[in-house]
């Protein structure tokens, strides 16, 4: 498969980044995390880009990096930060530049399994408690539901594995 492009979409902690990269392995194509990437471009991490520069500089630098990836690039699999899609015409830009965009559905009660694990490396959640955790996660969702739904393809785990999420996710494939 030749200029293969895979994006994979969804909430934090949904489980984008580790299936990104089985699935990466899986077609032997290169793996790449929005969010270090602009990182690297960057030379900050996210949390400081947010703090001294602000949202609007970061959003306006993730839809550059994110033309640079799609311009660059032969093959990858692409794993977005969980805010991407909801900005600017993210959705619309990225479903034009591949037909394989895979909105990684997961449960609120399963995002708080795993999110709660991992509060403090989470700027975003790691002031909260962990019973605000669960309503913060289903206004989130409710709130960006409508631009994740308008990725290609849609696959919910009930609790699946990353790798058979994985697999799911390569039987898909356009």
């Amino acid at each position: 498969m030749k200029n293969l492009k895979i994006v994979l979409l969804g909430y934090m902690g949904s489980g984008k980044s580790t299936v990104g990269r089985i699935v990466a392995n899986h077609l032997n194509i290169k793996f790449l995390d929005l969010d270090d990437y602009i990182e690297e471009g960057e030379a900050m991490s996210i949390a400081s880009i947010f703090e001294t520069k602000g949202e609007i500089y970061f959003r306006k630098k993730e839809i550059e990096y994110l033309n640079k990836i799609f311009s660059s690039e032969d093959s990858f699999v692409l794993s977005l930060g969980g805010g991407t899609p909801c900005f600017g015409t993210n959705m619309t830009f990225i479903n034009e530049k591949t037909a394989n965009s895979f909105y990684l559905n997961v449960g609120i009660n399963e995002l708080f399994d795993r999110l709660v694990k991992e509060k403090s490396h989470r700027p975003m959640i790691s002031h909260l408690q962990d019973e605000e955790l669960t309503e913060f996660i289903g206004k989130h969702l409710f709130e960006r539901s409508y631009f994740y739904n308008q990725a290609h393809q849609k696959v919910k785990s009930n609790n699946n594995t990353p790798t058979e999420i994985a697999e799911m996710i390569v039987n898909k494939l356009v």
